[in-house]
């Protein structure tokens, strides 16, 4: 039977992955191992081909075995495929006898990581994916709106949103190659017997070790009972993912702020508001993204630390990784389920963009009129004329404009004019167009292969 529903699984669990790291889907895949291993040796001549068949037929309903139970009997062997072999061998009948040959507690355990891993993925790819498309039609849309760019929190220099969104969506899609990359070559099938050598198998254990990796659609390699590279490659690209994820949606949080309110969430009716505060319209996709993905480094420090392990066959480090994978899987799925919903709803204000750019008289453009006084008066003299003007402004005792042009060196050389079309944020973007293009058009050119 599957897990219960969680309290906090609502928020911190949603989306399709969680339905594929359940107990049932744990089990699947153990018994998905089984009947592929016993298929496997039929085929090269180790086990009766209708023995193969029966222990198929008993692995087929994951939803018959009681996880719960299979969970309690592991107390007793240290892992839950001792007792899941036994019932199977059980089920089988006749056929119990071919059950598990050749096989280890731990390659059972491990090819079920790699298989819900595997199912996983698949789900989580699609929630990227779909996040890059938002975000792709996001950055062509705004190419050219205005926004501030802030750095350390304040207002720094103009950007604009395209380029904003563009940079998000560089970092969902690197962290989603990522994703494919592992998913296509490195979540392998294990099988190795006792100590790694499939000795029981004698010569033909290297050809059912191919043949088992096709069935089950993962990779073929050599034992890896204590090489954890395959875990941690794996735990590195969902918290990478994590990172990708947690950038877009703490920005549109703090972009969908009272005092900047220049994105918003409107989501179905009933999300975003409070218990208390009737006028409130929290981006409650958003938050749940930064709260799903903000799991993830302890996670996968747990992972990373669990790798050392000793000689053949790890005492308690391989355990170790049982929770925690599960976790990440878990808390990478919901974050991007719930980015992909903040991007769905999300509204950008235009004219809040236009107002916050114009919030500090000018100030934003004192960089591009230190640039262009420059080559005429000095570097340093011109920064110094116009940040003494920035702080007439900053004070209250006038307009930036204003006191540029009437300051004996700005004035000089720049007359009022000159000083306004400095002071104009859209001309003041740089290549902000140009990048944006680009990002756009690698996504594109990726999702069309």
């Amino acid at each position: 039977m599957s897990d219960a529903t969680g309290l906090f699984d609502g928020v911190l669990a949603a989306g399709g992955v969680r339905d594929l790291t359940d107990d049932t889907a744990w089990v699947r895949a153990m018994l998905d191992f089984e009947a592929a291993l016993a298929a496997a040796e039929a085929e090269h001549g180790l086990v009766d081909p209708a023995d193969a068949a029966a222990v198929a037929d008993a692995a087929a309903d994951p939803s018959s075995y009681d996880a719960a139970a299979l969970g309690r009997a592991a107390a007793g062997t240290g892992n839950p495929a001792g007792p899941l072999v036994r019932e199977l061998t059980d089920r089988a009948g006749a056929a119990g006898r071919i059950v598990h040959l050749g096989a280890t507690s731990q390659d059972v355990v491990d090819t079920a990581a790699m298989l819900v891993a595997h199912r996983a993925l698949e789900v989580l790819l699609i929630d990227l994916r779909v996040c890059g498309d938002l975000l792709a039609d996001l950055a062509e849309r705004h190419a050219g709106t205005v926004q501030v760019g802030r750095t350390l929190l304040q207002h720094a220099l103009p950007t604009t949103f395209g380029v904003v969104a563009a940079s998000w969506l560089s970092g969902v899609d690197a962290a989603s190659d990522r994703l494919v990359r592992v998913r296509a070559d490195r979540l392998a099938v294990q099988f190795g017997g006792a100590v790694g050598t499939l000795a029981s198998l004698g010569e033909r254990g290297p050809a059912v070790l191919t043949s088992l990796a096709a069935l089950l659609g993962l990779r073929e390699a050599a034992p890896w009972h204590t090489e954890r590279t395959r875990v941690a490659e794996l735990a590195a690209a969902l918290g990478g993912a994590c990172g990708a994820v947690a950038t877009v949606a703490r920005d549109v949080v703090l972009l969908a702020q009272t005092e900047v309110a220049e994105v918003r969430e409107e989501g179905p009716e009933g999300t975003g508001g409070s218990s208390t505060m009737p006028h409130k319209r929290n981006p409650v996709a958003a938050v749940a993204a930064v709260a799903s993905a903000q799991q993830a480094p302890g996670l996968v420090a747990t992972l990373f630390a669990a790798m050392a392990q000793e000689h053949q066959r790890a005492a308690g480090s391989w355990h170790a990784e049982w929770v925690p994978l599960r976790s990440l899987l878990r808390a990478t799925g919901s974050a991007a389920h719930w980015l992909r919903a903040s991007l769905e709803r999300l509204r950008v204000d235009e004219d809040a963009m236009r107002a916050n750019v114009g919030l500090t008289g000018g100030l934003l453009l004192a960089e591009r009129v230190t640039t262009a006084l420059a080559p005429a008066a000095g570097r340093l003299a011109a920064h110094d004329a116009v940040t003494a003007c920035c702080r007439r402004v900053a004070e209250g005792r006038g307009e930036l404009a204003d006191l540029l042009a009437a300051d004996p060196l700005v004035g000089a050389h720049l007359d009022r004019s000159a000083v306004a079309a400095l002071l104009d944020p859209a001309g003041y973007v740089g290549s902000a167009a140009e990048f944006t293009a680009r990002a756009v058009a690698a996504h594109r050119g990726r999702t069309s292969r």
